[in-house]
C-alpha cells in the first residue's frame, strides 16, 4: 500500500524549476527572508548544466562551464537559507474548501505534496523533436540532444547537427574536438548564430554545411548509420549523409504541460507573464525560459527571476499584511 504523502509545512514561496531563474529567484526569495523550497526535477535537467561553455554572462571573460555556474548558484542561494529538494511536479492547483485562507497553492510532486503562498514557476524548456521517422528509435543510440554528454563517444567519427543557431553552431564546434567531420544541416541559406559563432564555424576545417536542406529520416539497424536529408530548393540534391551521430538542436519546448490548464500560455505553451513576472493566476509568478519572451539566455532568466521573486515577496507580505508602502528594490 502508498504511503501517504504529507503536505508538510506552508512555505511563503516554491520555486518550481533548478535552473539559472529558479536559482535567482530562490537567491531573492531567501535573501528577502521568505520561507523559500526550490523544487528541483529528478528527471529533468536544466539546459546549461550540459552547456560546454557558457561565454557571455557578465563577469566571467574567461567563459564557465554550464555545470560549474549552477553551482556557484546553488552555493551562493543556499547562503541565504534556501532549501532545495529533488521532486517532479506533477500538478499545482488552488487550497481546497475549507482549508486556511493563508494556504494559496498546493504543489504536488512525485515523492510529496507541498502548500506555499505564492509559486515561483521556472521550469525552463527542453529541446524540440524532429519528429522524423527514425528520430525516437535511435535516442540514446546516434540520436542526442547534447553535444557536451555524448561527444566524446565519437571521436574520429562523423556526425550531423542539425539546427542554425546559436546553440547548434557553438555544439557543432565542440563536437569539432572528437568527430573528424561535422555537417551542420540548416534549412536556409545562412546561419542565425551570432557572427563570433559563424566566424568560428566557417574557419574551422573540419565543419561543413548542408544549406537549404532539413531532414527527412535518421536511418540504421542497431545505431545510426546515415541521415537522409532534402534540399528544399533542388530536389535533386537530396542525399543521404553517411555518419554515426545527429545532434538535433532546433529550438525548444517550454516544460509546462502541468500548468497549461492553469496559467495562461501563448499557443506555443510559454506562460504569459507581464512585466512583474505576475501570471493569469493570483500568486503564480513565471520567470526564464518557459515564458513567452524576445531571448532566452541565463542573463535575462537571472533578471526575469530577481522581478519575480521581488513581486512574490510584495505578493506574500500583503497577504500577511505587512506591507511596507514605502520599499523600494
Amino acid at each position: 500500500m502508498e504511503q501517504k504523502k504529507e503536505s508538510g509545512p506552508v512555505y511563503d514561496v516554491i520555486i518550481v524549476g533548478g535552473g539559472p531563474g529558479g536559482l535567482t529567484a530562490g537567491l531573492y526569495a531567501s535573501r528577502g527572508g521568505l520561507k523559500t523550497l526550490l523544487l528541483e526535477g529528478e528527471s529533468s535537467v536544466s539546459q546549461i548544466t550540459v552547456t560546454d561553455l557558457v561565454e557571455n554572462y557578465p563577469g566571467f571573460p574567461e567563459g564557465i562551464n554550464g555545470y560549474d555556474l549552477i553551482e556557484r548558484f546553488k552555493t551562493q542561494s543556499r547562503q541565504f537559507g534556501l532549501t532545495i529538494l529533488a521532486d517532479d511536479i506533477r500538478e499545482i492547483s488552488p487550497r481546497s474548501e475549507g482549508e486556511e485562507p493563508e494556504i494559496g497553492w498546493f504543489v504536488k510532486g512525485g515523492r510529496n505534496n507541498y502548500r506555499a503562498l505564492a509559486v515561483i514557476l521556472a521550469t525552463g524548456a527542453n529541446w524540440r523533436r524532429l519528429g522524423v521517422p527514425g528520430e525516437e528509435a535511435f535516442v540514446g543510440k546516434g540520436v542526442s540532444y547534447c553535444a557536451t554528454c555524448d561527444g566524446p563517444f565519437y571521436r574520429e567519427r562523423e556526425v550531423v547537427v542539425v539546427g542554425g543557431g546559436d546553440t547548434a553552431v557553438q555544439e557543432a564546434l565542440f563536437l569539432t574536438r572528437f568527430a573528424r567531420k561535422v555537417t551542420i544541416v540548416h534549412r536556409r541559406d545562412r546561419l542565425r548564430a551570432t557572427p563570433l559563432l559563424q566566424e568560428r564555424a566557417f574557419a574551422n576545417e573540419r565543419i561543413e554545411f548542408a544549406w537549404d536542406s532539413v531532414v527527412e529520416e535518421i536511418q540504421g539497424k542497431d545505431f545510426v548509420e546515415g541521415v537522409k536529408i532534402k534540399n528544399l530548393r533542388n530536389p535533386e540534391m537530396s542525399k543521404v549523409i553517411p555518419v554515426d551521430g545527429a545532434f538535433v538542436f532546433v529550438g525548444l519546448t517550454p516544460n509546462t504541460g502541468f500548468v497549461r490548464q492553469l496559467v495562461a500560455c501563448d499557443e506555443s505553451g510559454y506562460i504569459l507573464a507581464d512585466s512583474e513576472m505576475k501570471t493569469s493566476a493570483k500568486g503564480i509568478f513565471a520567470c526564464g525560459d518557459c515564458i513567452s519572451k524576445l531571448l532566452r539566455q541565463v542573463v535575462t532568466a537571472c533578471g526575469d527571476a530577481a522581478t519575480a521573486a521581488f513581486s512574490a515577496q510584495l505578493y506574500v507580505e500583503d497577504l500577511k499584511g505587512d506591507t511596507y508602502v514605502g520599499r523600494s528594490s
